[in-house]
């Protein structure tokens, strides 16, 4: 019988934990791995990326909307490199991602061998819960079973390092010896329940609030049900941070939808006018979308007590698991008699989608991008899974979508790097075959990275129980995002340069690559394009010309700011003209008449 190498015990513990995925770019660096998964009949399964980066994202998406543990592998020095920006996306997303790397051999380390970085200084600060390098087989089962539970318990990626020749040693497992460290499988999770006073204190402060706003985050995710009985028995409106906008349907009336910059209008006058604050599982960063200081009474509640107490001045702070602790809190609440305030964020959430679908109509050269979004929006699978990628069509998933039913949404939330958005959808692709995955993605996005992973579906796709996987390019050739951001944050005209993308013809490319490609330029066209991916037999790229002069205009800027933002740019803009007449336009919506006036 062969022996049995480190390789080779290191996929059967992963396949132990229930491991099915790794995505992975191979390397000379995991030689002696890659040689094991051929003797595990692939077991777990090795999901050729295009580039280490995408292996690391698609592990994050793998994990995003499986709910279990992403795994990614790459080769020593620059594979491992690449890794890093899909698992700072990982940390600052609080996602569970184990990365397992190779090294050169342990006799080359410190000789400035090819390919040789200190990997464990590299992964310090990104994998600073658990990084490990491996040395001996004895210390393998320790150090990879630390590794999964503590990417697990604290949501947060973890490293293993393991030399090349070390992957080829004779596994021995860890002895009954001095300084050896046994180690064993699973884990029992606690429920985190709240403090009883706590609650108590709670409960009278929010009985006590006349106007009260609630902020859900990603941490409120399980706990649905709750959330809208608390939403109920207070008459409060509820926000949604960006990572939690499927925490509640956008067809409940009360539903305030996404917050901040890519917020909503009614989620800005909810934080203007409450008087009591209720968050729940958020780390919502932009404080100045909060209420004022010495606004509002606030309790927060996190499961996490290193993220507890931020962001606004809580009078009770309570950590535990946002569903117990509600269920808790539920009972001692009294019902608010006078529903005025809910009437108001109800009328304000009815305006509101109606000045959307105002705004989505209105006309552009050759098409609005806000209306890719709302003709989607009504066609939407009960079980679809949505991603977006950083950019202009971020705003459009945060305001335009109608997230209804067991919808699942995610991107990249706190480190907004660009390009995730297609390795996202093929990670939630193997984590969930079942479901329909739409990603969209701006053409910066789709030249960056999105183009080459369309490679990487071609290869699996027909692995999927559900075949549809669409991909909607917004093309405009502008890097549109910033291109806003260089006019309202810097007052400063395009720099064509830098923010002009060369024109690529990607329905064609899908096309090329046995996929079905569905170029649109007509508006009345975007509807029907939407009803044949949604219907297709594989998957999809739509190629939508978008107009690039449509403004993501913040919830909270008036009329006036708009112009005056517009009017600091106008000399020196090849497109002033264009991007004054679509901002006015769009701006005007909300002071149009609408069906409540």
């Amino acid at each position: 019988m062969a022996k049995q190498t480190v390789a080779d015990y290191l996929l059967a513990r992963l396949r132990e934990w229930g491991v099915e995925h790794v995505f992975a770019f191979p390397g000379d660096g995991i030689n002696g791995t890659l040689a094991a998964f051929g003797r595990a009949e692939n077991q777990p399964k090795f999901i050729q990326s295009r580039h280490e980066e995408m292996s690391a994202f698609e592990a994050v998406g793998y994990a995003k909307f499986s709910g279990r543990l992403g795994v990614c592998m790459a080769t020593s020095g620059p594979g491992a490199i690449h890794l890093l920006n899909g698992l700072y996306d990982a940390k600052l997303d609080h996602v569970p991602v184990v990365a397992i790397v190779g090294q050169t051999a342990q006799s080359a380390i410190g000789g400035a061998y090819q390919q040789e970085v200190d990997l464990v200084t590299l992964f310090k600060d990104v994998a600073g819960a658990y990084v490990q390098l491996v040395t001996v087989p004895e210390q393998l089962p320790n150090v990879l079973d630390r590794a999964i539970r503590i990417a697990l318990a604290e949501r947060a990626p973890t490293a293993i390092i393991i030399p090349s020749d070390v992957q080829d040693l004779e596994y021995s497992a860890p002895t009954h010896a001095f300084k050896m460290v046994p180690s064993s499988l699973g884990v029992q999770w606690p429920t985190i329940t709240p403090d009883d006073a706590g609650i108590r204190a709670a409960a009278a402060l929010l009985n006590a609030g006349t106007k009260v706003a609630m902020l859900v985050g990603s941490g409120a995710r399980d706990a649905r049900e709750e959330v809208q009985q608390v939403a109920d028995i207070l008459g409060a409106g509820v926000a949604k941070a960006l990572l939690g906008k499927d925490v509640l349907s956008d067809e409940l009336p009360y539903v305030t939808g996404s917050i901040g910059l890519l917020g909503t209008r009614p989620s800005y006058e909810l934080m203007t006018d409450c008087d009591t604050l209720l968050t729940i599982g958020s780390s919502f960063p932009y404080t100045q979308f909060m209420p004022e200081p010495g606004q509002a009474r606030g309790v927060q509640i996190d499961v996490d007590a290193k993220m507890i107490g931020m962001r606004y001045a809580y009078e009770n702070n309570i950590v535990g698991d946002a569903k117990t602790t509600l269920q808790a809190l539920i009972p001692l609440l009294e019902r608010k008699q006078d529903r005025s305030w809910r009437e108001t964020i109800e009328a304000n959430v009815t305006r509101w989608w109606e000045t959307m679908a105002m705004e989505a109509a209105v006309e552009a050269k050759p098409i609005n991008p806000m209306r890719l979004f709302s003709e989607l929006s009504p066609r939407l699978p009960e079980n679809a899974i949505v991603t977006a990628d950083s950019g202009s069509s971020a705003n459009w998933y945060a305001r335009q979508l109608k997230f209804h039913g067991t919808m699942r949404g995610s991107l990249s939330g706190n480190l907004a790097t660009m390009g995730p958005g297609v390795p996202y959808g093929i990670g939630a692709k193997f984590g969930c075959p079942e479901r329909p995955v739409i990603v969209f993605a701006g053409d910066g996005a789709m030249q960056m990275n999105g183009l080459a992973e369309l490679i990487t579906i071609k290869h699996y796709w027909q692995e999927w129980a559900d075949p549809r996987l669409v991909i909607a390019v917004l093309h405009n050739n502008d890097l549109n995002q910033v291109t806003w951001e260089m006019r309202a944050m810097e007052g400063a005209p395009a720099f064509t340069e830098s923010q002009t993308l060369p024109d690529v013809p990607y329905a064609a490319f899908a096309e090329l690559l046995g996929l079905q490609g569905i170029a649109v330029e007509n508006p009345d066209d975007v509807g029907p394009a939407w009803d044949r991916a949604l219907a297709a037999d594989r998957p999809t790229v739509l190629d939508v010309r978008v107009d690039p002069d449509v403004p993501p205009i913040p919830p909270h800027a008036t009329l006036e700011q708009a112009l005056d933002s517009a009017k600091a740019v106008l000399k020196g803009d090849e497109n002033a003209w264009g991007f004054i007449r679509e901002g006015v336009k769009t701006k005007l919506q909300e002071f149009l008449p609408h069906k409540d006036s």
